[in-house]
């Protein structure tokens, strides 16, 4: 008899085992999908009536539908229970704390629940596409309407959002390759009116004196601050981003190239070949040259911060962050240079149009481990063309976000520059007369190329805060952002299209 006992408690606990992984509630089915034209339309309503658009205020329904018409990866963010102001305390999270690992565990098992309901032979394991190591967020792959339901009821979660959708949008069906392919050697430029040739035998693009940069130089040439260029790499083809770097009168820096750009996926198993920092695209080339190309001897352009340090980092394939791989390679590349002690100022000419929880994430962490980050307000595309603002992340607090103007006295936003209440700065980057774009590195080669867009004006605003911080090593970033607004154009009152204005760096650097 207790031989019979026995047995039987043995079978119940297996069975309430059994039982704890597997919900006991039934199963809610799977609406059907809105088409992309329906999610597309809500999307843009939403930014025209609010000039942002974030996942975590759309319907459940909207989000599912976004996931079943894209890749499927969910980003969700947690958190312990009871945690509050997770944003101003991201940089001071340890994800392996117990609190923090048991948040984990709790959220992904929901997500197994639910997920093997529709697919028993799921694993924890296989739901996850990317390992994370310092935010708290996971990225799984969610097939069912059921999922995003229960995690928006618990309360350990913060977000539950789809990470690529924007592959859908109208801007990524007819810009697929924004941004690349056009960084090429630009014929016609003339001495005097396009740049000026300057020591050892370097060209400065005609922007440089409208803010003061190379009277600057006299004080002040980047030394001791390394910036770090979140694009699509550099090109290894261009020298003078490799064994060039130091010529002439850049000496003594390093230069460092990463990628964080994952392989591709296909449900969450990765595909094709292992990314490098190379760029393909030939942006990521561009932003690196105009913010720190060397003042050399071979007669190509020169960078505003010469001697800064330079880190470039490959975190996305094109200009536009659609790919639920580059917004991970973007938060990857925040957190690395967030982790950094060496890196001060953190550069990304790229954006998207609906918001990533996670990328804001890493744009918070970086910043409460006190980096000054410049973001680029955007630069049209067909879709967003006249009517769209800042776009993200540039519309967030704690970064700062850079347009583009026209040469005149008057401001007068770019061709294709973005602008609105978000803008902190602007630089001057199409000449008046004939609308040629500031210098920069090509591909290859010593002959430069121009570039134009709230791209190149914020990597030239990460320049010159490097020549100001160069000059004022003891500032905090707060200072260092301080120095820069009360030496720019429209300070003391700040515009609500074009920021704080234009930066006189020479000032900035008295």
């Amino acid at each position: 008899m207790r031989q019979l006992l026995a047995i039987l408690s043995v079978a119940l606990l297996l069975a309430a085992c059994k039982k704890s992984v597997q919900p006991s509630e039934p199963a809610v089915p799977n609406p059907e999908a809105k088409p992309v034209s329906a999610i597309n339309t809500h999307i843009r309503q939403v930014l025209e009536q609010q000039g942002q658009f974030n996942w975590n205020n759309a319907p459940a329904e909207m989000v599912w539908s976004a996931l079943e018409q894209s890749d499927h990866i969910l980003s969700v963010g947690y958190k312990p229970a009871g945690e509050s102001n997770v944003d101003d305390k991201l940089h001071m999270v340890n994800i392996n704390d117990a609190a923090w690992k048991s948040a984990r565990e709790q959220v992904l098992q929901i997500i197994y629940e639910e997920e093997r309901r529709t697919d028993p032979a799921v694993t924890k394991e296989s739901l996850e596409v990317w390992p994370e190591e310092v935010l708290p967020v996971m990225d799984v792959v969610v097939k069912n309407y059921s999922t995003i339901l229960r995690l928006r009821a618990s309360g350990l979660v913060r977000y539950a959002e789809p990470l690529g959708y924007d592959t859908k949008l109208e801007v990524s069906l007819t810009e697929s390759s924004s941004g690349c392919g056009s960084n090429v050697a630009e014929g016609g430029l003339v001495n005097g009116t396009h740049y000026t040739v300057v020591s050892p035998n370097t060209k400065a693009s005609w922007n440089y004196s409208i803010h003061g940069v190379q009277s600057a130089w006299a004080k002040s040439t980047g030394s001791g601050v390394k910036i770090f260029i979140i694009d699509t790499g550099s090109e290894f083809d261009q020298e003078n981003l490799g064994s060039a770097f130091n010529q002439g009168n850049s000496s003594g820096r390093t230069i460092e190239r990463i990628v964080t750009l994952p392989r591709n996926t296909f449900l969450g198993i990765p595909i094709g070949p292992v990314e490098t920092p190379d760029d393909g695209c030939g942006h990521g080339t561009s932003m690196a040259g105009a913010c720190a190309a060397p003042r050399g001897t071979d007669g190509n352009t020169v960078g505003i911060a010469y001697n800064c340090n330079l880190v470039t980092c490959r975190a996305a394939a094109d200009v536009f962050l659609d790919e639920s791989r580059e917004a991970k390679g973007v938060a990857d590349a925040y957190t690395n240079a967030a982790n950094r002690t060496d890196v001060k100022i953190i550069s990304m000419s790229m954006g998207r149009i609906t918001s990533s929880s996670q990328v804001t994430d890493a744009v918070n962490y970086a910043y409460g481990k006190g980096k000054l980050l410049f973001c680029a307000a955007g630069t049209s595309f067909s879709w967003t063309a006249s009517w769209y603002g800042v776009i993200f992340p540039a519309w967030l607090g704690n970064v700062q976000a850079v347009t583009g103007v026209k040469q005149n006295t008057n401001f007068t936003n770019c061709d294709a520059c973005h602008k609105g209440s978000e803008v902190d700065f602007v630089v001057v980057m199409e000449r008046a007369g004939d609308n040629v774009h500031p210098l920069s590195l090509a591909m290859s080669g010593d002959a430069p190329s121009t570039v134009g867009g709230s791209s190149v004006s914020t990597a030239s605003m990460a320049g010159m805060a490097a020549l100001v911080w160069s000059r004022f090593p003891t500032l905090t970033r707060d200072q260092v952002i301080t120095k820069l607004q009360q030496n720019s154009s429209r300070y003391p009152t700040k515009n609500n299209q074009y920021g704080w204005g234009t930066l006189n760096v020479n000032n900035a650097t008295n």
